[in-house]
């Protein structure tokens, strides 16, 4: 791996992806719906786990599901999971990405497979015996959330604009608020929540009182022209809420003329969310309006310092325009998570309104932002211990932003300079957390237009990097050659430009390429060059990891003993410095030695610890090599059953991920099935030691 760039820390705790509490409460000023609500409450209590709600845009399916989901978190008590799955974006989520957000909600530090079947047999293990709610909101259709029916244990909570047919789905039709509901969810918000009883006898010198008589006057058409669906009939309220001066009559004659002015402009379209989202936005003082239409950008959830970056502006006045747009109903808050967020036909409208140079501005400030959280993120996990749940909370949580950040700088990178550092910058911002995020094939797209970028700039020193870590993804999928052709040319850069820790990472990632190829005399030079470096620069990290390569290939040369001297200072620089991933490669490789000593029982203990960290800190290929290795000692011992589960799971792993090891996984799981129970351990499968990869701050 290639390290974190970035400076900028992170100043409270995040939320931790890892809280399998992650509903966020209904609407405050939810108002009616019983009718719908006990039907569902009613088909859960006959046994139904799958319920769909299914309407247009707007008419409340969300809020209803969410107060569904409150009323029954009782009965489900080991987890309520929420999902947007987009489905009325042009990129909605695959049901493979659904299954690893519910994944990494019970295992933040797994790394889940790519493979779609493997996903769904941890998914389908994790909720095994589980009580859970999963709430997947904004379906596209059935196929994408077939996969995602969890065990009859749980219950699957689904919203959809169009219908949905899978087997076992109770299905319920959202219409719009019958009048009076719409109505008394208008005046809730307006007036005070007791205000609509005693509206009738409020004495008339009362403060405020012919306001509330003149919007309860104009209610029912308020409520009509808002079509009864709760996102326009909010807009309105928030309005009339928040525009004290503006008499509710008036409001009434704008918001007809609104919605037809847009409806002859695109005649037999139904404009009602859009009329009223419309003249909300008229309300808004001109800078309101700017602000409102740059939280377009952001394509999910986001917190305030998110908002400040977007907007460039400080703490205090950020939060104030915040309120004022969610009193407007503009903007949606969960305080649970402390997270805001658009509602999609809201998002649609902002964008719609937003020019292109304000599009720039927005995005470049987005992007910027998202950077320096991706870096925050790698530097809490390097601090080890609890930083690591810290720091893999942070990345999930503003993972959609991340990809959004990179996304458009990669677009831009080729026309635009600030595009172009940012393009370049982002593969190695949060290296630690995408190299558990992400498949070598995605790092790969990373990386190659962070090479375009930097070539752009004539950056070479970022130009070197992102040689090296193409290099490091060539070799995760088993191509040596090719990956030596990288650290090559990264290393004549770094020489160039005397750049000694570049150098030195250069040299030591050759020499895992040579010991991949076998040619393992030639790859102790190259160590041996990288381990010097790192002693004259006091790079303690990749010092560490040089010599457990040395490690790795001294028992490769049938010196097990010289190895463990090597995996024992390596284990002591790794615990020292807090680095997890190093403590796990190093505990692994001393099994791996005792084995080849044929102590088989020393080194199961040596690969369950390991095992344990790489699944602490989803280490995904050491997890896989953890549970071969426990295999061939399993083995050993004659315990062949559990050998053969154990390369099984580690086979599923190594598939997954493109693991060159895969083969011979698959040929000696083979060579044991045909066996008789009889016939001894005859194993001669190669036990898998880890080499690391020189990370570079």
């Amino acid at each position: 791996m290639i390290a974190v760039a970035g400076n900028h820390v992170v100043q409270a705790t995040p939320p931790t992806a890892a809280a399998l509490h992650q509903l966020p409460p209904p609407p405050r000023d939810f108002t009616g719906r019983k009718t719908e609500i006990g039907e569902l409450l009613g088909a859960v209590e006959k046994g139904v786990t799958i319920s769909g709600l299914q309407g247009i845009g707007g008419v409340g399916k969300t809020a209803v599901a969410l107060v569904v989901a409150e009323r029954l978190a009782a009965q489900f008590p080991d987890g309520q999971i929420y999902l947007d799955l987009k489905g009325t974006s042009p990129e909605p989520l695959s049901a493979a990405e659904a299954m690893r957000h519910v994944i990494v909600a019970y295992r933040p530090e797994v790394k889940p497979s790519e493979d779609e079947s493997d996903l769904r047999d941890l998914y389908h293990s994790l909720l095994h015996g589980q009580r859970v709610i999963l709430l997947m909101d904004n379906a596209k259709d059935a196929a994408q959330v077939e996969p995602l029916i969890p065990p009859a244990t749980c219950l699957l909570l689904v919203t959809s604009r169009g219908p949905i047919t899978l087997p076992g789905l109770y299905t319920k039709n959202l219409e719009a608020l019958p009048p009076a509901e719409a109505r008394s969810l208008l005046l809730s918000i307006v007036c005070d929540p007791d205000a609509e009883s005693a509206m009738p006898i409020l004495p008339p010198d009362l403060p405020g009182a012919a306001r509330v008589r003149d919007i309860t006057a104009n209610a029912a058409e308020i409520g009509e022209l808002c079509g009864y669906l709760p996102l326009a009939v909010r807009v309105a309220a928030g309005a009339l809420a928040d525009t004290p001066d503006l008499a509710p009559t008036d409001y009434v004659q704008r918001l007809a003329d609104t919605r037809t002015r847009m409806e002859l402009r695109i005649p037999g379209k139904d404009q009602t969310v859009e009329a009223s989202l419309a003249l909300s936005y008229e309300l808004l003082r001109p800078e309101l309006q700017r602000q409102f239409r740059f939280l377009a950008v952001f394509p999910e959830t986001f917190d305030l310092a998110g908002a400040q970056a977007v907007w460039d502006m400080e703490r205090d006045p950020a939060q104030d325009a915040l309120s004022t747009l969610a009193r407007y109903g503009l903007v949606e808050w969960n305080p649970t998570g402390a997270r805001y967020r658009l509602h999609d036909m809201v998002r649609t409208f902002a964008d719609s309104r937003l020019a292109a140079d304000e599009c720039d501005q927005a995005h470049g400030r987005h992007a910027q932002h998202y950077v320096n959280v991706a870096a925050d993120a790698d530097q809490l996990l390097l601090q080890g211990g609890e930083g690591v749940l810290r720091g893999l909370g942070l990345f999930d949580q503003e993972w959609s932003n991340i990809q959004a950040g990179q996304a458009w700088a990669a677009a831009r990178a080729a026309k635009d300079d600030e595009a172009a550092r940012l393009a370049s910058r982002y593969p190695d911002a949060g290296v630690y957390c995408l190299d558990l995020r992400q498949h070598p094939r995605e790092r790969m797209v990373w990386h190659e237009a962070a090479l375009d970028a930097a070539r752009r700039l004539k950056d070479r020193a970022a130009e070197a990097v992102h040689l090296g870590n193409l290099g490091l993804a060539y070799a995760d999928l088993g191509e040596p050659r090719r990956a030596i052709e990288y650290h090559e040319r990264r290393l004549a850069i770094a020489r160039e430009i005397g750049d000694r820790r570049g150098e030195g990472i250069a040299l030591g990632n050759l020499g895992l390429a040579y010991a991949d190829l076998g040619e393992t005399r030639r790859a102790i030079k190259f160590y041996e060059q990288r381990l010097a470096i790192a002693r004259e620069i006091g790079d303690w990290r990749g010092g560490g990891n040089v010599i457990g390569n040395l490690g790795i290939a001294y028992r490769q040369l049938g010196e097990p003993r010289r190895a463990i001297e090597f995996y024992e200072q390596h284990l002591a620089i790794a615990h020292e410095i807090g680095g997890r991933q190093g403590e796990g490669t190093a505990l692994g490789n001393l099994g791996a030695a005792y084995q080849q000593l044929g102590q088989p029982r020393r080194a199961i203990e040596f690969y369950e610890q390991h095992l344990v960290i790489a699944r602490e800190i989803g280490d995904r290929r050491g997890e896989g090599s953890a549970l071969w290795n426990l295999s061939l000692a399993l083995d050993k011992l004659g315990d062949h059953a559990q050998a053969i589960a154990h390369a099984e799971a580690a086979l599923k792993i190594f598939v997954a991920i493109e693991d060159p090891n895969a083969a011979m996984v698959r040929a000696q799981l083979a060579k044991w099935r045909e066996a008789k129970p009889q016939s001894g351990p005859g194993n001669r499968a190669s036990t898998l030691g880890r080499a690391k990869h020189h990370p570079q701050k």
